[in-house]
C-alpha cells in the first residue's frame, strides 16, 4: 500500500490468535521520496497492542520495520472479525530532525503542513482444526464453568478430609489418655472394657483415615 510519501507492507495486520499466547506482526514502511519522513503509529485499542517503534524518522529511499505485538488474551474478542484498526501517519521533516526528539506538533494538522494517513485493518487467524470463533468461545466458556465446578468439588473434599484428620487426632488423644488411666488401675474388668474400647477406636480411626486420604490433595 502506497500513499505518496511511504509504502506499507502488508496492507493489513494479521495475527495468529490463540488464547494466553502473545503473537506479533511486522510492518515494513518504505520512504518513497528524497526527503526525510517522520511516522507515527496509532491504534483504537492501545491496551491490547505493543508497537515498537511507534514513532521514527526514515531517511530518503530507506525503509524500517515496525513490530506490532498482540498481548496475550484471556478470552476471545466479543466481535469477530476483529474491529481493531491502526493508523500510520507520515509527514516530511527537516534532515536534522532527531529521531528521539520529534516535536509534539509534528503530526498536528495545521497550517500548510501535509499529513498523510494510512489505515490498516486487523485480522485474527485462528489455528487450523479449532473451528470457527463462535464455537471456540462457547468451548472456552464451558471449560471455565466445568473447571469452576471441579474446583468447588475438590474444595469440599479437602474440607471433609481436614475434618476427618482432626477427628482422628482427637480420638488418638483420647486413646492415649485411656492408656495412661489403665496403667494406674489394676481392675481386670476395667482392662477388658479398655481392650474393647481400643478395638472400637481402632476401627473408627482406620475408617476415618481411609476417608481422609482417599480425597484428592
Amino acid at each position: 500500500m502506497s500513499n505518496g510519501l511511504i509504502s506499507v507492507y502488508p496492507e493489513e495486520l494479521a495475527f495468529d490468535f490463540e488464547l494466553e499466547k502473545q503473537t506479533y506482526c511486522d510492518l515494513k514502511v518504505a520512504n518513497n521520496t528524497e526527503h526525510h519522513v517522520a511516522f507515527k503509529v496509532k491504534t483504537t485499542s492501545p491496551k491490547k497492542y505493543f508497537v515498537r517503534p511507534n514513532t521514527g524518522v526514515i531517511q530518503p529511499w530507506d525503509s524500517c520495520v515496525i513490530t506490532v505485538t498482540l498481548q496475550a488474551q484471556r478470552e476471545y474478542p466479543p466481535d469477530m472479525p476483529c474491529k481493531d484498526k491502526f493508523l500510520l501517519q507520515s509527514t516530511k521533516v527537516p534532515p536534522n530532525t532527531d529521531v528521539d526528539e520529534i516535536p509534539q506538533d509534528t503530526f498536528s494538522k495545521d497550517g500548510e503542513k501535509t499529513i498523510e494517513e494510512c489505515k490498516l485493518k486487523v485480522v485474527y487467524n485462528t489455528p487450523s482444526g479449532h473451528g470457527n470463533a463462535d464455537e471456540e468461545r462457547l468451548s472456552s466458556r464451558s471449560f471455565k464453568r466445568m473447571d469452576s465446578s471441579s474446583m468447588q468439588a475438590v474444595q469440599v473434599l479437602k474440607e471433609e478430609r481436614d475434618a476427618a484428620i482432626h477427628q482422628t487426632q482427637q480420638l488418638q488423644q483420647e486413646l492415649e489418655l485411656l492408656r495412661r488411666r489403665r496403667n494406674r488401675k489394676s481392675d481386670p474388668g476395667f482392662t477388658l472394657m479398655f481392650a474393647a474400647f481400643v478395638a472400637l477406636i481402632g476401627i473408627m480411626v482406620g475408617f476415618i483415615l481411609n476417608l481422609a486420604f482417599s480425597a484428592p490433595s
